[in-house]
């Protein structure tokens, strides 16, 4: 195998899966990702690393774990170059698995488990939000990530008529509205209804998907 990967890990229950990763494949550099309560694990597993001789860099999660695994990840495709970095999401706990293997699809970056001590690379999905959100569905974004609005108070506030708002929300045949691709939810409000970021059209607003 001629590439050689700078490998993301999370730091959980199954660590003994980072080795099978560091022994599959040529690794340049090792990031840690650490979630709340793991600092000592993560200590002690840079000495154990030590022995590779491979530069490593621990990155601690703050706050909501979702959403700093994925402004982590975000971050680490800017800086490490995505076509470069190998996502080990086997070696977390349930919840930081989640949380990167999540992260890891929508910033389209290669990730493996671990499956009986053998890696296993997962299907990759090459997308990017950026590329389907019009001006007008930014500027919705934008407007809802200060709470949940009512459609004819939103309709205004981004200046389209409720029909236009409609079409950015739920899209058509051709052309996938803001529900549709995850971004905001819905829900009744008296006699009408309001619409919300959902927790990935905040990652996206903020700028964790590129």
């Amino acid at each position: 195998m001629s590439e050689r990967y700078v490998l993301v890990a999370p730091v959980g229950d199954n660590l003994d899966a980072l080795y099978v990763g560091l022994s599959a494949f040529p690794t340049t550099k090792i990031i840690l990702v650490v979630p709340k309560g793991m600092v000592e694990e993560a200590k002690k597993l840079c000495k154990d690393l030590e022995v590779f001789k491979i530069p490593i860099n621990v990155v601690e999660l703050t706050g909501n774990m979702l959403e700093s695994m994925f402004e982590t990840l975000s971050n680490l495709k800017v800086s490490e170059g995505g076509d470069n970095i190998l996502v080990n999401v086997a070696t977390g706990d349930r919840l930081s698995t989640c949380a990167a293997l999540s992260a890891s699809y929508v910033n389209s970056l290669k990730v493996f488990t671990v499956v009986e001590d053998k890696p296993i690379l997962l299907p990759m999905l090459r997308f990017s939000f950026s590329k389907l959100i019009s001006e007008k569905k930014a500027e919705i974004l934008k407007v809802l990530l200060n709470g949940s609005i009512g459609f004819v108070v939103l309709a205004k506030k981004v200046k389209v008529s409720l029909p236009l708002l409609s079409y950015h929300l739920n899209g058509n045949r051709d052309t996938s509205g803001l529900i549709e691709l995850g971004l905001v939810d819905t829900s009744s409000m008296g006699k009408g209804k309001q619409a919300s970021l959902s927790t990935l059209g905040k990652f996206f607003v903020k700028g964790y998907l590129q």
